[in-house]
């Protein structure tokens, strides 16, 4: 999937700028709230447009009610859900929901004949010589999966008319199997969708209490199995996604919330909730993504064009990448890891995501290694540290033995740590089975984690094809700075940059996210011959589906951008690569230049092109984007290279493997250092809700914006 940026500030020749039908130029500024929710903690930011004012909330998640810890994080922020007249939202429900496998009780309906489709799927075996080896399992058992007869051509056209008497006779084994969620996929239906949008109509009248989803509406390319594993999916989640955004809704009505409640879409993109109670597998990924347009917005201002955007929180660490000044993206995600996963075939940024957070349980596996993650503690218990009953040893608990965390300023003092609990469980897990002492089990923990971190750095951009060492780290969530030089070491990049509030970043994020709407279109057709009227009809008919939800989002003043692309490929080949396709090159039918975008992509992607083959478009994609007022990075005071007097805590003693013990390390409040500012590692810089380790080696400078720039393994 390709998108243009959708909220740089710059506009590049891929970028079309209009004028939305609906706006009201009067509108006042207000206050737009920010909510995500994470494993641990919910964080909260609130923008105030009229002062420019920022103001953050962390708060602890609170699984059985996940609202109430969004109450709890806007309460911190001092802020109101009444004054409020946007708010934003990223969850990891979706993404949990199918990881868990706790979702509805879910049918299937497909195009008699293709029964098996979803189970069958691409039969890949990524694991050729691995006799354990085991292939995705379906969230739909076979018995629940039921043929309707129908069918359509591959252009379209009706081969065999719908029986409307087998869908009525399928819902009546529905009924008896008190299904909650039912998938529609009939084949070729991204072409016609007639068939689908009957069978759902009967389905709903049949059966109105389940949540029912049909494959056009999510997706319009073709590849049977990914369209049919996308509209499982959304099903599977719906009923529990729907209930989760209609349940936000009412809280927000009950509390005097009269602006509009927007979702972020896995592409970084909002949408508003009515759509997200419908498509709700679209924010998948919501709070990750708003956490690579935080970098994204971050880089703009500083004026990177790359970067590696690095979030480290409580559950889970992912990684995404900045290129060229966008956020790189994708048109389908594997959910659960490449060998056994399910795709999703819908429009998202790409990031990668391992298990390894601040609540991942280390513990030993059968042969006696040690391991961390990808179980976590979460928010109940959490970690042993944090004295709510929990006793396995966590990647927080080895850094508070190991100094790096301050028990009576965790969460600027708000929470307490429990130095003898953490002691307690990583010695009976750890290092008491493996015989070493709790510093060096701990110190263990930390090095395994690191390099876990590193493999998700290296998945967003070593497998593109980039140099993941020639990248500066962004990195932010809670536990970010904590193991950012640590990761940086791993990858070879040479500078880490850690936010202001990196660990409300993704919250923060969601300030910089617009409303976006993504279309995509199956077209194939060679190169040399296509119709570039036929092209432009098929983007004119995107675009406009996208200006009209744009103009009925019920948002003032959004500034209106158009981008297209292209999936391509060489002739013969199976799969293809997305490019940005700017206007100038239909308007002037030059296919020279089109071909010559896709063989640069083609090479920085795979390392090889083919300037002398033939190539064909399979796939249109068009991206409508609303642009939204942005909080504008406001510089710090700025001082000499030695940090004010009044900046240093009191000392402590901190371990680090470089050293091979603990010594007596400098502290610093964030919040009292100036522009300027210089430090030498070890040294540890602390605040509210994180704490950035410089280890020894490392050079830190306070950039004009509050940013921390640390110089990794340099010594000035």
């Amino acid at each position: 999937m390709n998108s243009a940026a959708a909220s740089r500030p710059r506009q590049d020749d891929s970028e079309e700028r209009v004028e939305p039908k609906s706006q009201n130029p009067t509108a006042r500024p207000g206050t737009r709230l920010a909510a995500d929710i994470g494993g641990t903690f919910t964080d909260v930011a609130a923008f105030r447009e009229e002062t420019g004012e920022l103001l953050y909330g962390k708060a602890l998640s609170t699984p059985a009610r996940l609202v109430e810890g969004i109450s709890h994080g806007v309460e911190k922020a001092g802020a109101t859900f009444a004054e409020a007249d946007i708010f934003l939202h990223g969850s990891t429900i979706a993404i949990n929901t199918m990881l868990e496998r706790s979702g509805a009780r879910t049918a299937l309906i497909v195009t008699k004949g293709f029964r098996d489709i979803y189970e069958i799927g691409r039969i890949n075996r990524p694991d050729a010589y691995n006799l354990y080896f085991r292939k995705h399992r379906p969230l739909v058992q076979r018995s629940l999966r039921f043929e309707a007869i129908e069918r359509l051509t591959a252009e379209g056209d009706v081969d065999t008319p719908l029986d409307e008497a087998s869908i009525h006779a399928i819902c009546d084994q529905l009924a008896a199997l008190d299904i909650e969620a039912v998938g529609i996929m009939l084949l070729h239906s991204y072409r016609n969708n007639a068939h689908e949008r009957r069978v759902k109509e009967i389905v709903r009248e049949r059966l109105p209490r389940a949540f029912v989803s049909a494959s056009h509406e999510l997706s319009q390319e073709y590849r049977e199995f990914e369209r049919c594993s996308t509209v499982v999916a959304n099903a599977y989640v719906g009923p529990k996604v729907s209930a989760y955004v209609a349940g936000i809704d009412e809280h927000l009505a009950q509390h005097g919330f009269e602006g509009s409640f927007l979702l972020v879409q896995s592409s970084g993109g909002l949408y508003e909730s009515a759509q997200a109670k419908e498509h709700c597998i679209r924010m998948l990924e919501s709070g990750p993504a708003a956490g690579v347009i935080g970098a994204r917005a971050l880089c703009n201002a500083l004026g990177m064009s790359d970067a590696i955007a690095f979030d480290m929180g409580g559950t889970t660490a992912k990684a995404g990448v900045i290129h060229n000044g966008d956020a790189l993206t994708t048109g389908a995600a594997l959910v659960g890891g490449y060998n056994e996963a399910l795709p999703v075939q819908i429009s998202m940024i790409d990031i990668f995501e391992v298990g390894t957070g601040g609540g991942s349980i280390a513990r030993l596996d059968a042969g006696g290694g040690l391991g961390v993650g990808p179980r976590s503690a979460g928010a109940t218990p959490g970690p042993a540290c944090y004295g709510l009953g929990g006793e396995e040893p966590t990647v927080t608990d080895a850094n508070l033995l190991l100094g790096r965390l301050d028990p009576a300023r965790f969460l600027g003092g708000e929470m307490k740590l429990d130095i003898p609990a953490a002691e307690r469980a990583l010695e009976k897990h750890v290092a008491g089975p493996l015989g070493m002492s709790v510093i060096a089990a701990a110190e263990g923990v930390l090095r395994i984690a690191a390099t876990t971190m590193s493999y998700a750095v290296k998945g967003v951009s070593t497998e593109r094809g980039l140099d993941a060492a020639a990248f500066p780290m962004i990195a932010y969530g809670g536990a970010g700075p904590l193991h950012a030089s640590a990761v940086a070491r791993e990858i070879g990049t040479s500078q880490v940059i850690i936010p202001r509030a990196p660990g409300h970043f993704c919250a923060f994020g969601m300030l910089f996210s617009d409303l976006r709407y993504d279309y995509v279109r199956t077209a194939p057709m060679r190169l040399a011959d296509a119709s570039f009227e036929q092209i432009e009809k098929i983007y004119d008919g995107m675009i406009a589906e996208g200006m009209t939800a744009l103009a009925g989002s019920g948002i003032a003043n959004a500034e209106a951008t158009i981008a297209r692309a292209a999936d391509m490929r060489y002739v013969g080949q199976e799969h293809s690569v997305t490019i940005d396709l700017p206007n100038e090159l239909f308007a002037g039918q030059d296919r020279a230049a089109i071909k010559k975008r896709f063989d640069d992509v083609h090479l920085s992607r795979y390392g090889t092109c083919a300037p002398n083959e033939p190539a064909e478009i399979v796939s249109l994609r068009a991206t409508v984007t609303g642009q939204m007022k942005k909080p504008a990075l406001s510089p710090i005071a700025a001082g000499g290279a030695e940090p004010p007097a009044d900046a240093r805590l009191p000392a402590r003693d901190v371990y680090f493997s470089e050293i091979g013990k603990a010594v007596s390390t400098p502290i610093f409040q964030r919040e009292r250092l100036l522009a300027g500012n210089r430090i030498e590692g070890p040294a540890l810089v602390e605040e509210h809700a994180s704490t950035t380790v410089v280890l020894p080696g490392d050079h830190l400078e306070v950039d004009r914006f509050g940013n921390l720039v640390i110089a990794i393994g340099r010594s000035h």
